[in-house]
């Protein structure tokens, strides 16, 4: 069955073990001049994507943030700082380099908080892009806690465009723990569909609630974040560092009882799951159904990875002298 969805597992392909994986494109960061602590966490967090087979957030991105650090325009080996904290707030800085280390000590810093007062919310600045905001959600899983992560980029607001222009397209993520059901984790972007006038007609709600995230996403991730302070922008910093995010973390334990929510969240989401499934889908999941089964799926066979992304990968890995992993898994093509 093909499936009516942007990130699927590929129909033909290879599968690699997690760590392997991970290691791989780990070891091709380290050469492109990243610190290996931070190789090994990008490494890590992008191999998860493709584990859930979110393909488009995951280790296909490699090629694109190595370029960036090559052009000079990402900072390769940045220093995180904490611009202001506290008691559950803090401003964390990126420096300039990829938003996935900010966002990552952030995500950590707002769960430590959350868990001793109850809420966290921590926004980080002047860094490029941080990836899937489903990366963050779901780490205050673990911990009992509700996550919310969002980002936004800086971008033109041009007087000759429509102004569905201003929705930006902002990801945001929430994920809510349950017990044996699938977490919930909605992963999405403010932008449902491209503009079409016909369409407006006849579904202009579609289209304003989609401008009304956008900016509110904007809103928190972009100007409450501070990617619109002028010496963040160019000519005063040297780096691409157009990004920002917003993250908050909510204790359960402080609202109710961990085992009522887990248990009253797995009984409204299994009989959801009982529910008739949208048409050309092969299971009725709420958001994060889909990605929870592909990563037990993927656990146990390896993360699948299809040709095109195999050769994008392998060319890269030719250029920065990094041997292939895939030479060793051929057994698993499929």
């Amino acid at each position: 069955m093909s499936l009516p969805m942007r990130n699927k597992p590929p129909e033909h392909g290879i599968r690699i073990p997690f760590e392997d994986l991970a290691q791989f494109v780990s070891d091709l960061f380290v050469n492109a001049g990243l610190y290996r602590h931070d190789a090994k966490l990008l490494g890590r967090i992008l191999t998860g994507a493709d584990n859930r087979c979110v393909f488009s957030h995951g280790t296909r991105q490699t090629p694109g943030y190595i370029r960036k650090i090559q052009d000079g325009d990402v900072n390769a080996r940045p220093t995180i700082t904490i611009v202001q904290e506290q008691n559950t707030t803090a401003v964390l800085d990126g420096d300039g380099g990829l938003g996935y280390f900010p966002s990552y000590r952030g995500m950590e810093m707002a769960i430590d908080k959350a868990r001793q007062y109850g809420v966290g919310v921590v926004t980080t600045r002047n860094h490029f892009h941080f990836g899937a905001a489903g990366n963050y959600s779901r780490m205050a899983l673990a911990n009992n806690c509700i996550g919310l992560a969002l980002s936004s980029h800086r971008y033109p607001l041009d007087a000759d465009r429509l102004i569905m222009g201003a929705s930006g397209g902002s990801p945001m993520s929430l994920a809510f723990p349950s017990r044996a059901q699938p977490p919930l984790v909605l992963d999405m972007s403010a932008s449902t569909m491209g503009y079409d006038e016909e369409v407006f007609k006849q579904f202009h709600s579609v289209f304003t609630k989609s401008l009304g995230l956008g900016v509110a996403l904007h809103a928190l991730g972009g100007i409450l974040a501070g990617i619109r302070k002028p010496e963040l922008e160019p000519p005063h910093s040297r780096w691409e560092s157009n990004q920002g995010a917003f993250l908050a973390v909510f204790n359960i334990e402080h609202f109710m009882g961990i085992d009522e929510f887990e248990t009253t969240m797995d009984r409204f989401i299994g009989q959801a799951r009982d529910m008739k499934p949208f048409p050309d889908m092969p299971y009725a999941e709420l958001p994060g159904g889909m990605e929870w089964r592909w990563e037990h799926e993927n656990a146990k066979s390896g993360v699948p990875i299809g040709e095109d992304h195999q050769g994008i990968l392998d060319d890269l890995a030719e250029e920065l002298n990094v041997p292939s992993v895939f030479t060793d898994f051929e057994e698993t093509r499929y």
